[in-house]
């Protein structure tokens, strides 16, 4: 008797009770499938990284005297799609019961779901025992509020796990939100901590996956490789983060640096969506921090907020609104990604940074993903769609369940509002404001007509103009549009003309 349990590439949890015992009837399977590698255009490094981590996982695993069959990307026998490997494995082992841990990711709970149903001998789906919350909870607190914000979803969260909570069940300090003590440009000191995660060398790896065909993009860095690849690496980053960069990353959460591309964020987003760590074990050692005074109490919100309240949440909206979701277009925006999107050469000095960031390290941290990046994709009208493939391909922490929402929802406002209470816009002023990246530019920032005025400051006017009609009632943007409404008709007829211009020649920009 034969139980075959499928572990997919983002479910490498060894603390998972299918790990607690080992049993010789059981046959754990991981592949390496060209179904996962093509159906985005994905970054080396993710590529590499979720590769090098299925490995390691799948040592692991023997060593711990589980039986374990790895197909590799280059195996002769590999079929390249899940479900028509399951069927060969399930032939040769004579398996009689197939087990999976639930999906992240619509596709793929559709296409295990409809596979199990297919089969004829018993299968079952359990839980990845990862997540603080049901895939329907999210759905059943907002019922059919009009708008999902994220911050009474948070607070109940809070509430229910006793997090960050004093004795009498009121939030620590008094307050439930430090987001406005989060919003500081980086001086240049303190210095950015050093960087402690681990350096692998996958070169021969790397020569595998390209000799198989596999295409991507970005910088693959295959000898010298920087992300966790297991428990271990992880939960050293993880200390590594709470000594020496979580004090100060309440204060510079959202600033941008050209010389520090970390600043203070943790960039454990990815050992996170893979499962290499859990979120509860996370948010505690934060709290933990904080309670002990190695921390500032805004820093460990600020930080706890984005994994107890945003990603618990975002991971609600997506399974309340798949598949329809992700073809949501609210302003019907059209045009095609610039050409830079793939090489970062651009004379937009924040852009040539962020983007070329992303592609040199699979990673930025998510204001200049929103606040740059988006920012620049929505008053430029670029297809959310194309906005939504580029970012969950070329971010190493991009899963769909993640990645549309924050995209779709939050960078493009293309769900209309449901999750962000208004379009995440801004002309120069912002960006100048929390970076260094206007100092170095082409681009005059105080400059908004003219060749060589920067280009957000006639699009975010422009943009403004052209959905007055969608945003105009808005409350956040009373104030902007009380600003539009100043300018002189000449300067706002010159404003849209440059803004034309620019959208006209993106790829020259």
């Amino acid at each position: 008797m034969t139980m075959l349990r499928l572990i997919l590439g983002d479910q490498l949890n060894p603390g998972h009770t299918w790990f607690a015992k080992t049993d010789p009837g059981v046959l754990h399977v991981l592949m390496e499938v060209r179904q996962e590698t093509d159906y985005v255009l994905h970054h080396a490094q993710k590529i590499l990284a979720i590769f090098a981590a299925m490995r390691d996982f799948a040592r692991y695993l023997q060593n711990a005297a589980h039986r374990v069959r790895y197909l590799a990307i280059d195996d002769p026998k590999n079929l390249h799609a899940i479900p028509a490997n399951l069927d060969r494995l399930i032939r040769e082992t004579g398996a009689t019961t197939f087990e999976y841990q639930a999906p992240d990711e619509w596709r793929l709970d559709r296409q295990l779901a409809d596979y199990s149903r297919s089969l004829r001998i018993p299968s079952a789906m359990v839980d990845s025992e990862h997540f603080l919350t049901r895939r329907e909870e999210a759905a059943a607190f907002f019922g059919h509020r009009r708008r999902w914000t994220m911050e009474p979803f948070y607070r109940r969260m809070r509430a229910v796990h006793g997090v960050l909570m004093d004795a009498n069940g009121n939030p620590a300090g008094g307050r439930w939100n430090y987001d406005a003590a989060n919003r500081k440009a980086w001086p240049g000191t303190p210095r950015e901590p050093p960087d402690r995660r681990p350096h692998h060398d996958h070169s021969a790896l790397w020569d595998r996956i390209a000799a198989a065909g596999v295409v991507s993009f970005g910088q693959p860095h295959a000898q010298d490789l920087r992300w966790p690849l297991n428990r271990e690496e992880a939960l050293h980053q993880l200390e590594a983060f709470v000594r020496d960069g979580l004090p100060d990353f309440g204060d510079y959460q959202d600033a941008m640096n050209s010389g520090a591309q970390r600043l203070f964020h943790s960039l454990l987003s990815f050992a996170l969506n893979v499962k290499m760590l859990s979120p509860r074990e996370v948010i505690a050692r934060a709290q933990e921090a904080w309670r002990a005074g190695n921390v500032p109490l805004s820093a460990a919100e600020g930080f706890i907020r984005q994994i107890l309240g945003w990603r618990e949440y975002v991971r609600g909206v997506y399974w309340a609104r798949m598949p329809e979701y992700a073809a949501s277009n609210f302003f019907g925006h059209r045009r095609d990604l610039p050409r830079w999107f793939w090489t970062g050469v651009t004379h937009m000095n924040c852009l040539h940074h962020a983007i070329g960031q992303s592609l040199e390290h699979a990673h930025a941290h998510h204001i200049q993903r929103l606040m740059a990046i988006g920012n620049f994709a929505l008053l430029t009208e670029l297809h959310p769609d194309q906005v939504h493939r580029w970012y969950l391909g070329v971010y190493i922490d991009a899963f769909e369940w993640v990645e549309i929402p924050n995209t779709l929802g939050m960078s493009q406002f293309a769900d209309g509002g449901l999750l962000a209470t208004k379009p995440y816009v801004s002309a120069a002023a912002y960006i100048n404001r929390m970076s260094n990246y206007c100092g170095g530019c082409r681009y005059r920032r105080e400059e908004s007509t003219g060749r060589q005025a920067c280009p957000f400051n006639a699009l975010y006017w422009n943009f403004l103009a052209k959905k007055r009609a969608l945003l105009q009632n808005n409350p956040r943007l009373s104030l902007a549009y009380r600003q539009l409404d100043r300018l002189p008709s000449a300067k706002l007829s010159a404003l849209r003309t440059r803004a034309t211009e620019l959208m006209d020649r993106l790829d020259e920009l």
